[in-house]
């Protein structure tokens, strides 16, 4: 294992060159529990050839991302897209290269992962917005703000895991999208909800952007694609096939997966 995510500092004065730069970047998984590495392995960095019942779920994978850019990132299931995003979250680690990050990111992958079933949902806000870096008194000055963009300031003294599963997206979204990270990681996380409630964060995305925010977006949906993004990222068997303008990136991915 090489270099992990890390933060990149910036000179005094100095606008950052990058927003993410990921070099080489390499990850491998097991199909079985047979030849996991030891921990002893973790520790020392050590490699060890592909085994039986390992491959690589992303391999070779190097670009850069500049402040301000939308990325709009395509590939069928299974092809490293969410991988690549836990990676630039930094909730997982490369196993080759690595991923800098020049400031801190908003994940919007998985984002209901990190609340707590029998905590009310007010109790939820505070301690995710808490676990993403906001103070209690920054969460007390946006929490009606919080509640209002969900729409379910009714069920706030309710355990959370009474909530349906489009319910808890909205407050997930809610509390995530108040971060004030640069970097926005965005993975079909809103399929669950209703069409009313994905328009309403699909304009809060597109506030952020006009903000300056740097955006990461995976979507098998084309026109949303096009609504926020002007560059694409083509992943196709682990490998970054082709990194350009949006529209040329879509045509190969329609072309290699649509003839």
């Amino acid at each position: 294992m090489t270099d992990a995510s890390t933060t990149v500092p910036t000179a005094p004065g100095a606008g950052p060159e990058y927003a993410i730069r990921v070099d080489g970047l390499g990850v491998r998984f097991r199909r079985n529990r047979r030849g996991r590495r030891s921990f002893k392995d973790l520790l020392s960095g050590k490699r060890r050839r592909t085994r039986p019942g390992e491959f690589w779920a992303l391999r070779g994978v190097t670009f850069d991302v500049r402040p301000g850019e939308a990325i709009g990132v395509v590939g069928r299931n299974g092809q490293g897209k969410s991988t690549l995003l836990k990676l630039v979250a930094g909730v997982m680690l490369p196993d080759e290269g690595s991923v800098l990050v020049e400031d801190g990111v908003a994940p919007l992958i998985e984002i209901t992962g990190g609340f707590v079933d029998d905590l009310t949902v007010r109790d939820n806000v505070y301690l995710t917005a808490g676990l993403h870096g906001m103070t209690r008194a920054q969460v007390d000055a946006k929490f009606d703000e919080i509640l209002d963009f969900a729409g379910i300031g009714d069920f706030v003294d309710t355990p959370y895991k009474h909530l349906s599963s489009g319910m808890k997206v909205r407050i997930a979204f809610a509390v995530i999208s108040q971060l004030e990270e640069p970097i926005l990681l965005v993975d079909e996380v809103l399929a669950v909800g209703d069409k009313a409630f994905r328009e309403k964060c699909y304009a809060r995305i597109e506030e952020l952007l006009a903000g300056g925010r740097t955006l990461f977006f995976v979507s098998h949906n084309e026109r949303d694609l096009r609504r926020f993004c002007t560059r694409g990222l083509y992943l196709d068997g682990g490998a970054l096939v082709l990194d350009g303008p949006l529209d040329d990136v879509l045509e190969r991915y329609n072309a290699d997966h649509n003839s």
